[in-house]
Formats: structure tokens, C-alpha cells, sequence
């Protein structure tokens, strides 16, 4: 039997792997099995964005409802957001990044995922951050 944490972490980083045109299908699912979800865009040098990007999934979690304007809620998802960026920075560090975060929240259980390509010229990687919180029921 999955776990609601396991569930909410696939959900998370399906947003984040999906298209623009899937995301809408793949919110709509979610949201009928209980789990509320969100995805952004994010790019730019690693180093220098680290700040906006995690700015863009508190903002992203507030304007969908995944979350309430509440320190305790905006520290969770920035607790997770900076935990998937630290997995993602040991590959990107220095290096110019593009790629898409998902968020998804289901009960207590909030799940970040960020997907980037690193871009070196010719040579593109990919890389995959996960960071989970928890954050007490309304």
C-alpha cells in the first residue's frame, strides 16, 4: 500500500516532468484523487536564481490554494524547494539551468520536485531534486 507522502512525491514530480498541455489534464486528475497541484517554469544561471525560484514556488503554491498565507505553510514549501535545490545544485553549480518545478500537497504532506536541463554547450544534462514537508490540516 502507497503511503499519502509516496503519492503526493509522484505527483510532484509528474508536474514537473509534464508539458504545458499535459499539466492542465494531469491537475484535474490529481484533484479528484484528493491531491491539489501546481507547476512553474524556472531558468537562468543556478547561482544567481536560487533566490527567484524559490520565490516562484511559494508564489505558485499561494495563487493555486496548495497553501495559506501562514508563516508555518510559507516555510514549509520553502523548506522543501531549497532541499530540492541543494540536490540539484551538485550537478548545476556555475552552470546556466532550465527546467520546471512541481508542487503538490495532499493532507499534511506538501512534495516539491524540480527538473532541469543543464546546458553545456553541446552537452545537455538533466537533473531531478525531490524535497518533501509537512504541514498541519486546516
Amino acid at each position: 500500500m502507497k503511503t499519502q507522502s509516496e503519492k503526493v512525491a509522484k505527483a510532484s514530480v509528474k508536474m514537473a516532468i509534464s508539458s504545458r498541455e499535459e499539466e492542465k489534464m494531469l491537475i484535474e486528475k490529481f484533484k479528484a484523487k484528493d491531491i491539489l497541484a501546481t507547476a512553474v517554469d524556472v531558468g537562468g544561471n543556478i547561482n544567481a536564481s536560487m533566490t527567484k525560484i524559490i520565490e516562484r514556488a511559494l508564489v505558485a503554491s499561494k495563487r493555486c490554494g496548495l497553501i495559506k498565507d501562514c508563516h508555518v505553510d510559507d516555510g514549509a514549501v520553502v523548506g522543501a524547494t531549497r532541499e530540492a535545490l541543494l540536490q540539484v545544485i551538485e550537478k548545476a553549480n556555475g552552470l546556466n539551468v532550465g527546467g520546471k518545478i512541481g508542487i503538490a500537497r495532499s493532507q499534511e504532506h506538501i512534495s516539491v520536485c524540480i527538473f532541469m536541463s543543464i546546458g553545456l554547450l553541446h552537452l545537455n544534462e538533466v537533473v531531478v531534486g525531490l524535497g518533501h514537508r509537512s504541514i498541519p490540516n486546516d
